[in-house]
């Protein structure tokens, strides 16, 4: 029989013997027990604490990607105030005061770049995070830094340093362009893409509500947002309720962000659906970019096939069209409606896509790059893969070309010899490792 039969099942009924005996032993027990167990609780939190701050993989910061750009940052004081002021200091009558987020990226650079040369006050944000090579980014960096424009290195999540940015200018104007981009990643990271798509663009949007002046705001959207939608080309009416990767969600989540902003807040809000944009500065992770590469170290080129050998088809658009029409947004957009987070009347929102209307089969873009490289490509030929990758895509550009003037001018020839003449220099020489 167990010892715990001798316990009665009626509470109340059982007595402990008094024994001075029994009750000084039970009494150095429990001590001795405590003692060990304080003991052991001390040793286990040592460890814990040594475990975390010492081995990289246990600290979240570090483990988590998406995470790591929460990081501290240094910025504050005088002199880094002073060239904020000095970078959005506007220099041409009637130019705006800009904050652009993400200026370190692609389009953030160029953007920044044209947005400096008209006369406009700059000032960049970017937390220069290792989703692909930083080093470019710091290229990049350096190249704006040339022409006037302070890159404050933070992240948009961080919303003492957004309002700190807002107490210090008042921007008239935020070209929000910081992102997680790229859509077979979002298999990999999905958490990056809600941090940054969407808990970001809402962070911004609350300092900017709360701004006093509220800026006019004009950010990037996606054509990733049409996602499974069968009919071009893609128009503005068009459902976009079938993302097809977690990035689009993203973006398609951005716009009904962008909606509920303006109706509650007053904040004039315009979207830019990019059409896969490319072009000198470019993402590595980008297909031109990278068959680039890999064509120059004779690696084979993956051609990818949609079912029943369906033609795979990008419209893709010259870095300078994005630019111009993004510029555009900007000239046209109106001022918000409300002060310190209250709307005051009906306010802007609108979404356009900016595209080239051109789709080209991506087994062409293989075919130029080969000529321009003058090296012999051998094609892999492989079925689109059930990563998020759509078949085609294929913008109407119509309603930009009404209301924002937009135009683009560069076929995908004359773009891609500009790329592959920045390429070859940029990564000439061992100057620069490609990857």
């Amino acid at each position: 029989m167990s010892h715990l039969d001798d316990i009665p099942s009626t509470p109340g009924k059982f007595k402990m013997e008094k024994s001075p005996f029994i009750q000084s032993r039970m009494r150095w027990h429990w001590q001795s027990s405590l003692a060990k167990l304080t003991f052991w609780s001390i040793i286990f939190f040592c460890l814990i604490l040594i475990f975390f701050f010492r081995s990289p993989s246990a600290n979240p910061l570090l483990q988590d990607p998406y995470r790591r750009s929460l990081r501290t940052y240094n910025w504050g004081g005088p002199a880094w105030e002073k060239r904020v002021r000095s970078s959005a200091r506007v220099r041409s009558r009637n130019g705006f005061s800009v904050l652009v987020t993400g200026a370190a990226g692609f389009v953030g650079t160029h953007v920044s770049s044209a947005l400096k040369k008209r006369g406009d006050g700059v000032l960049g944000l970017d937390n220069f995070n290792d989703y692909y090579d930083p080093s470019l980014k710091r290229a990049r960096q350096e190249l704006l830094e040339r022409s006037g424009v302070f890159i404050v290195e933070g992240d948009i999540n961080d919303s003492a340093l957004l309002m700190k940015l807002f107490e210090v200018v008042a921007f008239t104007h935020v070209m929000h362009l910081a992102a997680q981009a790229g859509v077979r990643y979002a298999m990999e990271n999905p958490g990056s893409y809600v941090h940054s798509n969407i808990a970001g663009f809402v962070n911004l949007l609350e300092v900017c509500k709360s701004a006093n002046p509220q800026p006019a705001i004009v950010w990037a959207s996606s054509s990733s947002v049409y996602g499974l939608n069968n009919k071009v080309p893609f128009s503005e009416k068009d459902r976009t309720d079938q993302p097809a990767s977690l990035y689009a969600a993203t973006k398609k989540a951005g716009e009904e962000i962008a909606h509920t902003y303006n109706h509650i807040y007053g904040l004039s809000l315009t979207g830019l659906r990019f059409f896969t944009v490319y072009g000198p500065w470019g993402r590595p992770d980008m297909a031109y970019f990278f068959f680039t590469r890999d064509i120059l170290k004779r690696k084979s080129i993956p051609i990818f096939e949609a079912a029943n050998h369906g033609t795979v088809a990008r419209d893709f658009t010259y870095i300078d069209d994005i630019v111009k029409g993004c510029l555009a947004a900007l000239d046209t957009a109106e001022k918000s409606t409300g002060t310190g987070g209250k709307k005051k009347g009906p306010a802007q929102l609108r979404v356009y896509n900016l595209g080239n209307t051109s789709p080209v089969p991506v087994s062409n873009l293989v075919s130029i790059l080969e000529r321009l490289l003058k090296v012999k490509v051998k094609r892999n030929i492989m079925k689109l893969p059930r990563n998020g990758d759509v078949q085609f895509t294929h913008a109407n550009i119509s309603l930009a070309q009404r209301e924002l003037g937009y135009k683009p001018t560069t076929d995908l020839q004359t773009g891609l010899k500009k790329f592959v003449t920045w390429y070859t220099g940029f990564y000439s020489g061992g100057k620069k490792a490609a990857g």
